[in-house]
């Protein structure tokens, strides 16, 4: 008996992009994001002309701001891609996002926290740190940032955690029997961003195999990543 052919090559499947659903009926509340959502929904009876939401990666700024963006007409920028002679263009509509990446103009900021109070327009900063936080050189706009309202988003409780799981999958247009959500529940990340990556890698799994989200996939996934101990899953996002 000759010696055993090469190992057939692993099926690879193309986990394509699954929009999640931004609307406003479809953000989860819960006592993590009280505050935060509250504020959006108050507006435009705002403390101040800008205010930021601070949170850890996946905690929903990206939702509270698409919610609000749509209810103010406001646009949504990057502070990466702010620049001095951008802002009036901006802050045109009288609503403004900035999704701040670490990448700032400080005199571009300074700029249109000033025009937002003098055009009496709004600002809603999303950050992963306070922005009085931020190490900024500009003296005047460190002093803005410090006295800026900030709604902070804590991490989710189990119901928050298990709804969350049910949304994501739903968003993948995936129905999942109650168990396998009790079996990811104690063996993944207690985060969005942990319960998304679970979502996610069970998705590529179940499109590579032809096979159903199941609670024994999930358990075949997690042992062959050697993580069914609790061990966290990988974020998919860059």
């Amino acid at each position: 008996m000759g010696p055993p052919g090469p190992t057939p090559p692993r099926q690879l499947a193309l986990a394509l992009e699954h929009a999640e659903s931004f609307d406003r009926d479809d953000f989860l509340s819960g006592p993590g994001n009280a505050a935060a959502l509250a504020l959006i929904d108050r507006w435009p009876d705002w403390p101040a002309r800008a205010l930021a939401i601070v949170g850890a990666e996946g905690t929903g700024k990206s939702h509270l701001a698409a919610i609000w963006a749509k209810a103010s007409g406001g646009r949504i920028v990057s502070s990466r891609a702010m620049t001095a002679a951008r802002v009036p263009q901006d802050i045109a509509t009288g609503a403004l996002v900035i999704e701040d990446d670490g990448a700032r103009d400080e005199a571009a900021l300074f700029h249109l926290i000033n025009l937002a109070q003098e055009e009496r327009a709004h600002i809603l900063i999303t950050s992963r740190q306070p922005p009085a936080s931020w190490p900024v050189a500009l003296p005047d706009l460190a002093s803005r940032l410090r006295v800026l309202p900030v709604a902070t988003l804590g991490t989710p409780g189990d119901a928050m955690l298990r709804a969350v799981l049910v949304k994501l999958f739903a968003d993948r247009q995936l129905a999942v029997d109650g168990t396998v959500i009790d079996f990811l529940m104690p063996r993944i990340d207690r985060s969005f961003a942990g319960a998304r990556a679970a979502v996610f890698e069970l998705d590529r799994e179940a499109l590579r195999q032809k096979r159903p989200v199941s609670r024994a996939l999930a358990g075949e996934v997690l042992r062959e990543r050697g993580r069914d101990d609790g061990v966290e899953l990988p974020d998919p996002r860059p």
